[in-house]
């Protein structure tokens, strides 16, 4: 006989969907057997797998090793290549730093130059060095990951810096989720640009994705474009320095679409330094490598349920050291 008992990482799903990620090589017929002859029971009691599960539960699988091992499977090919590539990246990438972790959510500094995710199977990126480390700290285990595998939530561009949020378990992903699909969660970026601007301003425009190019296309005005075939974002800027050549802002990204600031801001007149895509080409013998962008700050809604802990919390990465060096040349 086999016990499992149910923790943050696998709770708030129906008994069926569990068994069936425990057992992959048992088919539902044979699991609704099982649930009916009392082979597999929940809570000492018979269960029809629609149950939700929640922390604590036990679930009891009355049958012998070699059986359980064979409905739930050795390990594949792809699923050690899967853990191998965790380990790699872990090993690999460098100069990744945990802002803040508890048990449902984590928070990492993503360096310029590192993916948030793989575009190719090749790939290394940031959301396989957060697994690398989870498997390293114990905080999951490769069983564990059968059942639910942690993600980051919030995609940055290569070469933008700064806070990533990554959801540890269901809950913590789920709710991650919703506050940027509803777009509750605060988040303000740090950037330099070129070109003078002081004060602080609300821009509007329209968005529409270039996929040929991969390139956002901005207007400005309505008159400008046809509304029905562009979206319309919200940029606020806020300057914190500001001189001839340079300024220095704090960015408020109030709606969320691919390059809106870089391509919003150069729209306006003032590209972000470092970034070609959108007329910020390096006009200093190179400097800097990557565009100038870095996910700054964060502050959480107030929220319910069991992250109800990280209402109006608000959480800080430190701008890298391109930014400290570029400040210390040009300010």
């Amino acid at each position: 006989m086999k016990e499992l008992v149910i923790t943050s990482l696998d709770e708030k799903q129906r008994l069926e969907k569990y068994l069936k990620r425990i057992f992959p090589e048992m088919g539902t017929g044979f699991l609704y057997k099982m649930l009916r002859k009392k082979n597999i029971t929940l809570n000492g009691k018979k269960a029809t797998g629609s149950e939700q599960l929640i922390s604590g539960d036990l679930i009891q699988c009355f049958f012998s090793d070699e059986t359980f091992d064979k409905f739930s499977g050795a390990k594949t090919a792809g699923e050690q290549n899967e853990y191998n590539a965790y380990q790699k990246a872990y090993d690999f990438l460098r100069g990744i730093r945990v802002i803040y972790e508890d048990e449902h959510i984590l928070l990492l500094d993503k360096p310029a130059g590192i993916l948030s995710q793989k575009a190719e199977a090749e790939d290394v990126s940031i959301n396989e060095w957060m697994i690398g480390y989870l498997l390293n700290t114990k905080a999951v285990t490769e069983d564990s990951l059968k059942r639910f595998k942690p993600s980051v939530c919030n995609r940055l561009d290569r070469n933008t810096s700064g806070l990533v949020i990554c959801g540890k378990t269901l809950p913590g992903s789920r709710e991650m989720s919703r506050i940027l699909k509803e777009r509750t969660l605060q988040k303000y970026y740090r950037t330099y640009v070129y070109g003078k601007l002081e004060g602080e301003k609300v821009l509007e425009a329209y968005y529409r994705k270039d996929e040929s190019s991969n390139q956002a296309k901005i207007f400005l005005s309505k008159q400008e474009q046809n509304t029905e075939q562009y979206a319309s974002i919200v940029t606020a800027y806020r300057s914190i320095m500001a001189k001839a050549d340079y300024s220095y802002l704090e960015i408020e990204l109030i709606t969320g679409k691919t390059h809106q600031i870089r391509a919003h801001l150069s729209a306006y007149g003032h590209p972000i330094v470092g970034d070609p895509k959108y007329g910020g080409q390096n006009k200093n013998k190179g400097y800097p490598k990557y565009q100038l962008l870095h996910a700054y700050r964060i502050v959480f809604p107030i929220l319910n349920g069991e992250l109800s802990y990280l209402s109006k919390k608000e959480f800080i990465c430190p701008e890298p050291e391109a930014f400290l060096q570029f400040k210390k040349q040009f300010f």
